[in-house]
């Protein structure tokens, strides 16, 4: 267990540091863009190469490929994971080479057309620039797979703060140079582009070290995983392209609601999607290839303690920080507010960021129930339920932004999530009885207490700090420097002195540490 939390450590030290440089690139996007069309555009275009990310990086194909190669490293050892590794990759490749060149074509020519008006067509414009970035970003995502197969987490972790650091070069010296925001967007471009080229050097440079070369490899030895490969990888397409669409559909709503709407949606689900990566994604990265390993040698008993220790993590981190986002959101959006970010936009900002926090623990709870049921093999289960809940969704987004516009897309995503979490967990439960909620019922009585003491010290310690007088971001930075800090102090001893499991063993080890020395 104690190893498990050191790589969780690694993974969430190496995507703290990116999430950090996204922040701080996100800081200087709405500086120089401010949270207009320009913005908008860009983070619509923006989506599309990260939709196929998901599909065919990250997302489903991790999903569909890491029971396979598991099973082969179990079987064949290094050198059979490598050849087949090899066999995905060329396929991969030439995928979304034809699936970038088909894409660029087809939307160049709808821009050509003029038929567009003048938002939806620089949309156009940009997305043809960007679809080359899906062949780098789906590469690497294929790559750090098998570097977390392998048991190699930082490197994977750490690579895309470098499409970050890319990004932000290419902003600051738009901004350094006096670029108006028609040119400023093209300089970000060119920093995802050039981005996405190191961001898929590093994990294959590490994945080389670990003895991997790009042969091709012998069609006796490849065809049996391939083909189990492809019976899986068809229900993760269709699962993860439903999430993806959700997604996507949202922007879309948005981008027809308003010319900020977009952006002031993806600012706020990057500050939700902050602790989700740091801690929650951690977390899945680091027990996925266990449970999937503990499948692959029929161990159910190794499989139940992952799920129920990952899942208690996963409670201890989500449910406290989605309460810091709720309470603390404004000053939060209040430090980020520079150049063309007006203080309209920052408030409607804030107030998508409460919505987000509410619905932060039924996001972490469905990323890491999915990855319960992808290690038993059940993509179809997953891919029928984000079927549902796309429907939800969609039906959500249409009443609710009639009323509350870009607050009721973000509202109607919560509800969606809410289902989702429920239904996986149930049918992972389904599957595995020792799974049922009840096996987690005392650590989420203990979640609950412990998150009710730091949301009161929140709430009291705020209004006291209103009365020291301070205004603007000097106010916002008291809040965040004292209360973030207070709070998550409250919130650990209150977990210790309840005896949370985990929390135990790492205090443990740590005194018994200090009194041998």
């Amino acid at each position: 267990m104690l190893r498990n939390l050191r790589n969780i450590a690694a993974v969430s030290l190496s995507t703290g540091a990116s999430r950090v440089l996204g922040l701080l690139r996100d800081v200087l996007l709405y500086a120089g863009l401010g949270a207009g069309v320009w913005s908008s555009a860009f983070l619509l275009a923006f989506t599309l190469p990260n939709l196929f990310r998901r599909l065919l990086g990250e997302g489903a194909l991790t999903s569909a490929l890491m029971p396979v190669l598991g099973g082969v490293l179990a079987r064949d050892g290094r050198p059979g994971t490598f050849r087949f590794f090899n066999a995905v990759a060329l396929r991969l490749f030439f995928v979304l080479i034809f699936l970038a060149a088909t894409g660029m074509l087809l939307l160049g020519g709808l821009v050509a057309s003029g038929v567009l008006d003048t938002r939806w067509s620089l949309a156009g414009e940009l997305s043809v620039l960007l679809l080359p970035y899906m062949v780098f970003i789906c590469l690497s995502a294929l790559f750090a797979a098998g570097l977390n197969l392998l048991g190699r987490f930082t490197v994977a972790a750490a690579s895309p703060a470098v499409l970050n650091l890319a990004m932000i070069s290419a902003l600051g010296g738009a901004i350094l140079t006096g670029q108006p925001p028609e040119q400023m967007v093209y300089w970000l471009c060119a920093g995802v582009l050039i981005g996405g080229i190191l961001q898929l050097f590093l994990p294959a440079l590490d994945f080389a070290r670990q003895g991997w070369r790009p042969q091709q490899a012998e069609a006796e030895a490849k065809e049996a995983p391939l083909k189990e490969l492809r019976t899986l990888l068809l229900p993760a397409l269709a699962g993860a392209a439903i999430l993806q669409v959700n997604i996507m559909v949202s922007r879309l709503l948005a981008h027809g609601l308003n010319d900020s709407a977009v952006a002031v949606l993806y600012l706020a689900s990057r500050l939700m999607e902050l602790p989700l990566g740091l801690f929650t994604i951690s977390v899945a990265t680091v027990f996925f290839p266990l449970m999937t390993d503990s499948l692959a040698r029929r161990n159910d008993a190794a499989f139940t303690q992952a799920f129920l220790s990952g899942m208690r993590l996963i409670l201890a981190i989500a449910l406290p920080a989605g309460i810091g986002l709720f309470l603390l959101g404004e000053p939060i959006v209040e430090l980020l507010r520079f150049g063309r970010f007006a203080d309209a936009d920052a408030a409607r900002v804030a107030r998508l960021v409460a919505i987000y926090g509410c619905g932060l623990p039924f996001y972490s709870i469905a990323t890491f129930a999915t990855r319960g049921l992808h290690a038993t093999k059940a993509i179809g289960t997953t891919a029928r339920i984000a079927g549902l809940c796309l429907f939800i969704n969609l039906l959500g987004s249409l009443v609710f932004m009639q009323f509350w516009e870009e607050s009721g897309l973000a509202l109607a995503n919560i509800v969606a999530a809410a289902i989702q979490a429920i239904l996986l967990w149930r049918a992972l439960a389904l599957r595995h009885p020792s799974l049922q909620l009840n096996s987690l019922r005392h650590a989420v009585v203990q979640v609950l207490l412990a998150s009710g003491g730091m949301a009161l010290f929140c709430l009291g310690a705020h209004q006291l700090l209103q009365y020291i007088g301070l205004s603007g971001k000097l106010h916002s930075l008291l809040v965040l420097v004292t209360l973030i800090p207070g709070s998550i102090g409250l919130y650990a001893y209150c977990l210790y002195w309840q005896g949370f499991e985990e929390l135990s063993l790492i205090t443990d080890r740590f005194l018994k540490k200090l009194r041998a020395r």
